[in-house]
């Protein structure tokens, strides 16, 4: 005689692709574990309302900021696994703090169904304009001469800055001292005044200063030229090969939800990203948009969880 249980989940997978054809049938939840008005804000909204119009379903966002994104992403990993509820986690979520956080209250590569990668971005390595250097070469040169005689600033530490930095050290044995600050504004103001001499930051943050000179801009932190840089080398092809540090954003919902339905958004978030009103504000910010299937995003997720592993542990970075 058949257990109770297995006559459930055989008439549960028998009813499932009938169930999944009515998906969407109420609004989605987008958590963002950020504070509103940040840029990933300016990014999760259009696509919100793009996936609305592909859906036939409203999605809104909710903003869930906090202790580096964790208190959004336990949110998510913990909310049901009927597709009503998405994440959409960066680089930090994903792939640092868990390395980084001693007690992290989520596990990135086992409590999340991926659904795809969105877009990457970089960071612009910058300098102030008293540092005599021109390029990436010059400045490792230099700090090869000088070491921890340069100052890089960061966001905090942990931040995309600071490790973006940290793996350029580890990877060219150079040494320089680290000056973090609360948040990116500040530590860029230091960096115009002179302050500090180095700085990875945003296209969008940097860009006036770099246009008027105040700061120099040498290279961009991911492996290619994003589309709207493309005089601007990568710090891979500036002498450090392998080098790849940007930002990048993933969609996801909470692990066991059912393929059909990660399948459904996977294809309307890809078709999303090649509308060209999204793909115009991606560009205007210097990311470029990704998409690709979620086994794809799967393997990302941990090999990035393998290679910042290793920069926290040289950095000597945790927190409680």
């Amino acid at each position: 005689m058949q257990r109770p249980s297995i006559i459930l989940a055989a008439l549960a997978a028998l009813c499932a692709p009938a169930w999944a054809q009515t998906y969407p049938a109420k609004s989605i939840r987008l958590v963002l574990p950020y504070p509103p008005g940040g840029g990933s804000d300016t990014i999760a909204r259009p696509l919100a309302q793009a996936l609305a119009e592909l859906l036939g379903q409203q999605v809104v966002v909710d903003n869930r900021g906090g202790a580096s994104g964790n208190i959004g992403m336990e949110y998510a990993a913990k909310a049901p696994a009927d597709g009503y509820t998405i994440v959409m986690g960066l680089t930090a979520q994903l792939a640092v703090n868990r390395s980084l956080f001693r007690k992290l209250p989520y596990d990135p590569a086992k409590d999340f169904a991926p659904i795809t990668l969105l877009a990457q971005g970089p960071y612009v390595l910058t300098v102030h304009p008293s540092v005599p250097v021109k390029n990436v070469k010059e400045l490792i040169a230099l700090a090869r001469k000088r070491p921890n005689e340069l100052a890089y600033a960061s966001s905090g530490n942990g931040s995309g800055a600071h490790l973006g930095t940290e793996l350029l050290k580890s990877m060219t044995g150079i040494k320089m001292l680290h000056v973090p600050y609360k948040g990116g504004g500040p530590a860029l103001v230091d960096l115009i005044a002179g302050q500090v001499q180095v700085l990875f930051t945003t296209w969008a943050s940097g860009r006036g200063h770099i246009q008027s000179g105040r700061i120099r801009a040498l290279a961009v932190s991911t492996a290619t030229r994003p589309k709207a840089l493309p005089n601007l080398p990568t710090v891979a092809e500036s002498g450090v090969p392998g080098y790849d540090a940007g930002v990048w954003y993933a969609l996801l919902a909470p692990a066991g939800t059912p393929v059909v339905i990660i399948d459904r958004l996977n294809r309307a978030v890809v078709a999303a990203l090649e509308r060209p009103s999204y793909a115009k504000l991606l560009h205007d910010s210097a990311i470029d948009p990704v998409g690709g299937t979620p086994d794809a995003l799967g393997a990302y997720i941990r090999s990035e969880i393998r290679k910042w592993a290793d920069v926290v542990r040289d950095a000597g970075v945790h927190i409680d």
